[in-house]
């Protein structure tokens, strides 16, 4: 690195200390009484926990630069005034490129909080290898908000990917409504194989247990069954990061559980928050941890969901 490049990248250091929260004392959370400040603060301290999720990922923003309660926006175009020492990426889209942000310092998480960003989403690839995802999604939908069949189905669904398939699996509560049971990868196999078998994997429990799942799109067609959304295992397509909050009042973080936990008939999508996340991560080993180590390819998987699929069929 040159002398002028070295000075250069003091000065942008600088720069990025000194972010300062404006409006500071703005209510985000109209009910909950949850300040602009407040949602920083939160940021600040989980960011040794969030990053990790973060980093070397495109992400999308849900902006709500006047709070909750007026409408809020997503946005994945880096705006032309963010400064240059926010890390950004270029995406290939249909008709051409799109730059985003990535998210790898705290100042960053503090920059972008400060522009209004209440929740962070994820592409399911990194920068790296973006057409090769190293996480599948299945995202757990339940009827009226019933947590209680998300978890029941989370669990016939990690039952048929650990036992039958012998895939790791993960659950994490959304922070809004249900349940993701997240698949680790090994960055191996393009998002087109990854979604075909997300695809296959639905379809066949939908098969076994056509009274608890549907992956019908329309919420009038689902018939009070939990929709298993297998549709976000594409190209470009996002999940809320982990410790991620959800503009929905009480502020709402996005938690990694341990299966264990489910069985806890208190807990639900919402049980964790800004205020009691910490209490959490001081008492509890991280559940995820060693999550990028247990990737299995599906190839040899996949077939031997065809052949189930084919045996179902005839019987």
């Amino acid at each position: 690195m040159s002398w002028s490049d070295k000075k250069k990248a003091e000065l942008q250091k600088s720069k990025m200390k000194t972010i300062e929260i404006t409006n500071a004392k703005k209510i985000m959370f109209p009910k909950s009484g949850i300040t602009k400040g407040d949602l920083a603060k939160y940021y600040e301290e989980i960011a040794p926990h969030m990053l990790p999720y973060l980093k070397d990922r495109p992400l999308t923003l849900h902006r709500f630069p006047e709070g909750i309660h007026h409408e809020g926006f997503y946005q994945k175009r880096v705006p032309e005034y963010f400064p240059e020492w926010i890390n950004t990426v270029k995406i290939e889209k249909k008709g051409g490129w799109i730059k985003h942000v990535v998210c790898d310092s705290k100042e960053t998480l503090r920059y972008l909080v400060n522009q209004g960003v209440v929740t962070f989403h994820v592409t399911l690839s990194k920068t790296d290898k973006l057409q090769y995802p190293d996480r599948l999604i299945f995202d757990l939908d339940p009827p009226d908000s019933n947590f209680h069949l998300s978890v029941q189905s989370a669990k016939i669904l990690r039952d048929f990917l650990e036992n039958e398939l012998k895939l790791s699996t993960y659950p994490m509560t959304t922070g809004s409504q249900g349940l993701h049971v997240v698949v680790p990868l090994p960055r191996v196999e393009h998002f087109d194989e990854v979604r075909d078998f997300a695809k296959l994997v639905a379809k066949y429990l939908v098969q076994k247990y056509p009274q608890e799942f549907t992956i019908a799109i329309r919420k009038d067609k689902r018939e009070g069954k939990v929709f298993l959304d297998y549709l976000r295992n594409s190209y470009a397509q996002t999940g809320v990061c982990p410790y991620s909050v959800r503009a929905l009042e009480g502020a709402p973080v996005a938690t990694p559980l341990s299966w264990n936990e489910l069985d806890n008939e208190f807990i639900n999508s919402q049980t964790y928050n800004i205020q009691n996340i910490f209490k959490r991560l001081s008492t509890t080993d991280n559940p995820w941890k060693g999550f990028e180590l247990h990737g299995k390819t599906i190839s040899d998987t996949k077939k031997k969901l065809e052949k189930l699929m084919d045996n179902k069929v005839l019987h």
